[in-house]
Parts: C-alpha cells; sequence; structure tokens
C-alpha cells in the first residue's frame, strides 16, 4: 500500500467538516489495515510548527483509523490547543503508513532517517514508560542517536537523571513508514478538480433532453 494524496485529502476534509459542522466526503481509497499516524503543522513566516500528532500502533481499517485520528490529533492532542478554523489556511497534514516493525538488539540498533523508534522502559519508581519518534523525527531536528534517545525519554514523562543504565533498560522497536503531505491550498484544489470531473461524468451521462440532477433534485431542462 502506497500512502498517497488521497489519504491527506481526506483527513484535511474529516478536520474541515468536524469544524463546520457538516458531513465529510466519502474516502476515495481501499479500506486497508495499517498502524497510522496523523501529523498536523502549521506554517507561518516560513516557520514550520507541530499543531498534533497521534497515532495508533495497531493496525486500523483506514477509512475509520483515519477519521479517528485526523479528529484526535488535530483536537486532543494534550500538548496543544485545538486546532481553529482560521488556522486552516496554514495547516499541512501528514499520513504516515507503518510497516516492517523489528525488534531491535540495544537502544542504538537503528538508522536515523530510516527508522522509526518505539521505546519501553521501566523508571526507577518501577513505572513502565513508552514513547515514539516517526521516521523523519531525528534527522529533521539534526539529533544523534543518543540525544533522539535521550528526548524520547523524556517524552515519556521521564525526569531523572538520564545515565547508560536508564538507557540500558530500553527495550526499542524500530520500524519504517511511508508518509504524505500536503497543504491546505492542495487539499482545495484536489476536492474542485473532483468535483469538476464527476460534474462532467454526470453531464455525459445525461444527454440533451434528459434529466438532469442538481442538488438532490431531478431536473427536466425541457419542461
Amino acid at each position: 500500500m502506497v500512502v498517497g494524496i488521497e489519504h491527506c485529502v481526506y483527513c484535511f476534509d474529516v478536520l474541515v467538516s468536524y469544524l463546520e459542522g457538516r458531513m465529510s466526503l466519502e474516502p476515495e481509497f481501499e479500506n486497508h489495515q495499517y498502524p497510522l499516524f496523523v501529523t498536523w503543522n502549521i506554517v507561518n513566516h516560513g516557520q514550520t510548527r507541530l499543531r498534533g500528532c497521534i497515532g495508533n500502533f495497531e493496525p486500523l481499517p483506514l477509512h475509520s483509523g483515519l477519521k479517528e485520528y485526523a479528529i484526535t490529533s488535530a483536537i486532543h492532542d494534550r500538548r496543544f490547543s485545538p486546532i481553529t478554523l482560521r488556522e486552516l489556511s496554514h495547516l499541512t497534514c501528514g499520513v504516515s503508513l507503518l510497516t516492517n516493525f523489528e525488534d531491535a538488539e540495544d537502544y542504538l540498533d537503528w538508522e536515523i532517517g530510516v527508522h522509526g523508534i518505539w521505546i519501553e522502559f521501566v523508571d526507577d519508581h518501577n513505572r513502565r514508560r513508552t514513547a515514539t519518534y516517526l521516521p523523519e523525527v531525528a534527522e529533521e531536528q539534526g539529533w544523534t542517536k543518543e540525544e533522539a534517545i535521550d528526548s524520547l525519554l523524556r517524552k515519556s514523562g521521564y525526569n531523572g537523571r538520564i545515565t547508560d543504565k536508564i538507557r540500558n533498560r530500553i527495550v526499542l522497536t524500530r520500524y519504517q513508514s511511508a508518509k504524505y503531505v500536503i497543504t491546505y491550498q492542495e487539499y482545495l484544489q484536489h476536492v474542485s478538480e473532483n468535483l469538476t470531473k464527476h460534474s462532467t461524468k454526470r453531464e455525459n451521462r445525461n444527454p440533451k433532453g434528459s434529466n438532469y440532477i442538481v442538488d438532490e433534485f431531478t431536473i427536466d431542462e425541457w419542461n
């Protein structure tokens, strides 16, 4: 399965319809099952800032999974305030479908720019902690492997001193992903082109003198 523009368009439309109080468009892709993440970024004055990113490592049907996490990541990511209508024109949406999960030999057994990483460990208070970074994060931040691991430890909620003893407690799972990103303007363009395409097909199916379907009403243009 290759992730594509149609997955991001669907997530955008789910969010827009949620904010506008309308029904969303039907998905244009097959309903395969994948672990997935939806990422929202906002771009202002050339600067990109994360606005929400949540997903699930369990394989989910793409239709319901993307619909759920498009909203969850945009509205319910506790690190951020909910995304609003006025932000839409500055948003980008990224969809990541996760594949190739592997148990790593240790916390450094992964490649920057290739693998996403999921860590699990037990802290000094016998509390199990987990955290993940998608494959692009370490490379975008310019981190070394150890810097990425230390950042993940903090992301998991661990506030103690980071030592090799703590790092060596980590059970690391590495994975890969296919990702596609679009802007709000690309979403609007895709929807507009599809509406035009469907309208043309509809007209071609209704030759002169036949009934047209317009806004759910049947109109005989020769009456």
